[in-house]
């Protein structure tokens, strides 16, 4: 197992206490009413956890990566809405601000993120550029000192409750990753509106929403990073800060599928059939077995991904995209062998299980389908991308 220091494990045991205590009893109700879980937001807020990552000068406590990333997996092993929220302030716009903003925005978002009075949404994916995001068509056109915005967004999770997103769009008449740079959007400005809004299979309580701008104005202290016609840099530099949100993802998974575990192993201690506990045979055993060995090498996997940071100071690249592929699957796996040994009351709502396999159905799409996270390591491998547009 890997060893956290003390403090750490007492920060564990903290969470898991406030997880248990807070959260889980309403687990299931944020996802049948698929209610976004402002009180939860609210709490995490109180106890300061919500600015984990953003410096202390800005309200928050400036914590390791190794930190949230065992704050979410506490989460998301009782209540999946939760972590999700949590993931979003420590992993997502506010960590990009806290990296790339200027001094007035840092100060004009960063508290406020912190405190949980406000919540920015992230808008990467448009109808036409979801994995093939470099054919993202929303554009940024000058505009005296300022820019005009139009395009639409799409799957921008928790859109429809935010305050701002952060809206990656295309500046000048560049093509790929060329020119590619971002916003911050108050979504309550004219030019700005919330268009269609998804029903998810998982995660319901944020659900995810368009976003569409119509001639949305943007002053020069809207830009987070201004896109360069001539160059992918700004694009590059944009990816890279969200790198964190790829080893949050699989820590989300982790403590995802040890909650369905550690629901099958007490299942299977109480449950009877011929004559004795479900646990005594074997077949469940191996089940069970394979269970905890997939999560302790996610774990692991997660764990270096978290403490092993490169040059730049975020996770390595190769070891966060190796950590959300295997984290991905093997939530898919552990949840749905979970629910087999529950039988036919995994399968109804009275148990935690068939949410706990609808959510983590997910953690495979966003942030980066398996599928191009497989193409990702094959290129840092081969030390080149390969053209994709090829047949």
């Amino acid at each position: 197992m890997f060893k956290l220091d003390p403090e750490l494990e007492d920060f564990r045991n903290e969470a898991r206490k406030l997880a248990e205590r807070e959260f889980a009893p309403r687990a299931a109700h944020w996802d049948e009413a698929e209610e976004f879980p402002a009180a939860n937001r609210d709490k995490l807020a109180e106890l300061g956890y919500l600015g984990m990552f953003i410096p202390e000068e800005y309200g928050g406590s400036g914590a390791p990566v190794i930190q949230g990333t065992v704050f979410l997996e506490e989460m998301a092993r009782v209540c999946f809405n939760t972590a999700l929220v949590s993931q979003l302030y420590l992993n997502g716009p506010s960590r990009a601000i806290s990296v790339l903003g200027s001094d007035e925005q840092k100060k004009r978002f960063l508290p406020d993120m912190a405190a949980g009075k406000k919540f920015i949404a992230i808008a990467i994916s448009e109808p036409e550029a979801g994995s093939a995001v470099t054919d993202l068509r929303t554009t940024a056109t000058r505009d005296g000192d300022g820019w005009v915005l139009n395009g639409n967004k799409c799957w921008s999770t928790g859109a429809h409750v935010a305050d701002y997103a952060l809206v990656f769009c295309r500046f000048g008449k560049a093509s790929g990753a060329k020119g590619i740079g971002a916003f911050v959007v108050d979504l309550k400005k004219p030019g700005a509106r919330i268009g269609h809004i998804s029903l998810k299979m998982g995660g319901r309580g944020l659900t995810e929403a368009e976003i569409i701008l119509e001639n949305y104005k943007a002053g020069p202290e809207d830009v987070l990073v201004e896109g360069d016609p001539e160059s992918s840099r700004s694009f590059a530099l944009l990816m890279s800060s969200f790198g964190p949100e790829r080893v949050g993802n699989a820590a989300m998974c982790v403590g995802l599928a040890q909650g369905a575990f550690d629901a099958a192993k007490s299942y299977s201690e109480i449950r009877h059939q011929f004559g004795r506990p479900i646990k005594e045979f074997q077949g469940l055993q191996w089940k069970i077995a394979d269970m905890a060995t997939q999560i302790h090498a996610a774990r692991l996997m997660v764990y270096r991904a978290a403490t092993n940071p490169a040059p730049n100071g975020f996770p390595d690249p190769m070891d966060a995209t190796m950590a959300k592929l295997y984290a991905n699957e093997m939530a898919q796996r552990v949840t749905n062998e979970a629910l087999q040994i529950h039988g036919h009351n995994g399968y109804t709502r009275e148990y935690p299980l068939e949410r706990m396999v609808r959510d983590a159905r997910g953690f495979a799409l966003g942030g980066g389908t398996i599928e191009i996270l497989r193409n990702t390591i094959a290129a840092m491998v081969y030390g080149h991308s390969f053209d994709q547009r090829r047949g």
